[in-house]
């Protein structure tokens, strides 16, 4: 009994490390070096990502991240589930990789975890600073996100990190634009002028 447990945990482990690895090593390489997490806490809207089973036919999906008090980070990620008519919600728990930089500042590196004991990578690619008004996240080959502190990012922005990660080798073809409450509907390229009177 013993030896199917350890042999479970450790297929587990081998399954969660296979999820995160980057999509090549400039992705691993690309996170950035320093951010203040301070700034980085908060409600971020998901504006695209790349399908996954845990986000499966949810919109109006938001992460928030908390500081604790210990140096960890509370992760609530909550979506709509439009077939089932409710809303779902996922909290997790965060950790740092690297040490801090003497200012406090800290590397896009992460470790999340939202099952127990097993942790997958939190990889911060690409963030607009000094503002913190977007970001470029991954968690492996599989796993990318375009994250906005609005419902909806200008499409100039989103050709940006769409550019980026296409670079680092992600398949950002397959990358979903997520409904969010509150979003405008426009067209790329057309400038709106306002009316005469």
């Amino acid at each position: 009994m013993k030896l199917i447990i350890i042999l479970s945990l450790m297929c587990c482990t081998s399954w969660m490390s296979g999820c995160s690895r980057p999509a090549s090593v400039e992705a691993n390489q690309a996170v950035i070096k320093r951010f203040d997490p301070t700034q980085y806490m908060g409600t971020w809207y998901e504006i695209a990502r790349l399908d996954n089973r845990f986000e499966k036919g949810l919109e109006q999906v938001t992460a928030t991240y908390e500081i604790q008090t210990d140096g960890t980070v509370k992760v609530i990620n909550r979506g709509y589930d439009t077939k089932a008519g409710k809303w779902n919600e996922a909290v997790g728990t965060a950790k740092f990789v690297d040490a801090a930089n003497a200012d406090g500042t800290r590397s896009g590196k992460l470790k999340v975890s939202f099952f127990g004991p097993f942790y997958g990578d939190y990889h911060i690619l690409e963030l607009d600073q000094p503002y913190y008004n977007y970001a470029l996240v991954s968690s492996g080959r599989d796993y990318l996100w375009i994250l906005s502190r609005t419902p909806q990012l200008a499409y100039p922005i989103k050709q940006h990190l769409m550019a980026k990660a296409k670079s680092l080798g992600f398949a950002t073809d397959q990358l979903l634009f997520i409904k969010q409450a509150n979003q405008a509907q426009y067209e790329s390229g057309r400038h709106v002028m306002p009316q005469q009177p």
